[in-house]
């Protein structure tokens, strides 16, 4: 899988500063399943290759089941190819040149080249996407096989890109149009992907005359998703009005449109990254959002899902894909249904736990027991704990007064409630603890969710 980019700028150089990548060096960064190379065939052309195991793909992707190892991700440029240049070029994507700036604004003729790209959708699609942003295409279909050439075209194509633009334009219309050529992902789309298309389609997407079909395919046509896309673009540079996107307030200091759902699972995966943990418990898991984002991440070799639910985990469970994963994959994650006020031999061993939203759901007076069996029983030496903050309840339009955010919820405390449970927790069971607003912040009444970080005291 191989994608080269030239330019006639001068000097040559600069094409190393903008993409950080030192042109006398061959410099190689893991990817998923596989590896990314870069180096210079000459000093003004830069090629990126991709090194895709097929095996490793479909025995360590959680998100994209095939049906078996032939595939073609090695060899043809997909959203694997989309993905790596958002890994390896992302200072340049993102506008960064600490080097020399001041090239960052400048329009280069670049020349991209792309072996064997998948479309599903041939020529036509091809020049409806990339003409209106100024390309000029020149395009090679692979037959089925060149040596019958009467068995017709494939979906293969070989594509030669020109245009004059700024490096992170040219970077920004890849890393969105080669998965929306092939019309499909390798990974498992969730509502953050809303957030990566409008942060790197910014200035050039809702102008363009096919932003429909891009968007349905960049998120794999899947409704719910597309639905809250097409209201952004309708309505651009307002936030949405959906129950899940951030108060309207909180785009004035965050112009990304991020659900506070995911805004709590990302800090709280950022926190169980922080502690160093390799055995993980996500204790009230539910349909396992956060297990998917901790199953990517190399440095949790043992995670357990853990939930009341059986419902949920089975849900969680076909998320997953446990049902054909491979024995390697389903000795790593493990669900588990059970009661978190119970003891449990099989909490043991863990090295930091989650409770996302979880202990509000507890009656009051079965609180005590929850906090013995995971801070008492189980006593990782890291806990995160998020619970709403009741004060920022006066900010929803949509709630009565003294009513609760979720009809399950049994209690929703105050910011001073919260430390002062959590300060219990602490003398009794020797840990320490420190607190994070998660969402935006209004200067009265705090964030919408709290976070404790518990460290146990050695």
């Amino acid at each position: 899988m191989l994608l080269t980019i030239k330019t006639k700028h001068q000097p040559a150089s600069d094409l190393g500063f903008l993409l950080h990548k030192h042109p006398e060096k061959v410099q190689s960064f893991d990817i998923n399943s596989g590896k990314a190379h870069v180096f210079y065939p000459e000093m003004a052309s830069v090629a990126l290759v991709l090194d895709i195991n097929p095996i490793d793909m479909v025995r360590n992707d959680n998100n994209w089941h095939l049906a078996n190892y032939v595939n073609d991700r090695p060899y043809t440029a997909t959203s694997m190819m989309s993905h790596a240049i958002a890994q390896v070029f992302s200072t340049a994507m993102n506008g960064v040149c600490n080097k020399k700036p001041e090239l960052l604004a400048i329009k280069m003729d670049f020349e991209v080249l792309l072996s064997v790209v998948k479309v599903n959708g041939g020529l036509p699609l091809i020049h409806k996407l990339f003409e209106p942003l100024g390309y000029q295409i020149e395009a090679t279909q692979h037959h089925l096989d060149a040596e019958f050439t009467d068995w017709g075209k494939s979906s293969y194509f070989n594509l030669k890109l020109k245009n004059t633009l700024k490096i992170s334009e040219l970077l920004s219309h890849l890393y969105i149009l080669l998965p929306v050529l092939e019309g499909n992902k390798h990974y498992y789309v969730e509502k953050d992907e809303i957030q990566k298309l409008f942060a790197k389609g910014e200035g050039w997407l809702a102008q363009h005359p096919e932003k429909e079909l891009i968007t349905k395919r960049y998120l794999k046509n899947i409704s719910a998703l597309t639905r809250v896309a097409f209201a952004q673009l309708a309505e651009e540079g307002e936030t949405v009005a959906e129950e899940e996107i951030i108060d309207e307030k909180a785009k004035i200091v965050e112009e990304r449109k991020i659900s506070l759902h995911q805004l709590r699972l990302e800090t709280v995966f950022d926190q169980l990254k922080k502690s160093g943990a390799n055995k993980v418990l996500d204790l009230g898991c539910g349909e396992g959002k956060l297990l998917k984002m901790l199953i990517k991440e190399r440095q949790f070799k043992k995670i357990l899902g853990v939930d009341i639910s059986y419902k949920s985990l089975q849900i969680a469970k076909e998320k997953l894909f446990l049902e054909d994963a491979s024995q390697q994959k389903q000795d790593r994650i493990q669900l588990l249904q059970t009661a978190l006020t119970y003891k449990d031999k099989r909490l043991h061993g863990f090295e930091a736990a989650a409770l996302v939203e979880v202990i509000e759901h507890i009656n009051l007076d079965r609180l005590e027991a929850l906090e013995k069996v995971v801070f008492g029983f189980a006593k990782p030496k890291t806990v995160i704990v998020t619970t709403p903050n009741s004060e920022y309840n006066s900010k929803y339009e949509f709630l009565e007064k003294d009513k609760f955010r979720h009809s399950d919820h049994r209690f929703e405390w105050t910011r001073a409630e919260f430390e002062h449970w959590a300060s219990k927790v602490c003398e009794n069971f020797a840990y320490t603890v420190s607190f994070f607003p998660i969402g935006y912040i209004d200067s009265e009444v705090g964030a919408s969710s709290q976070m404790g970080v518990f460290e146990i005291v050695v």
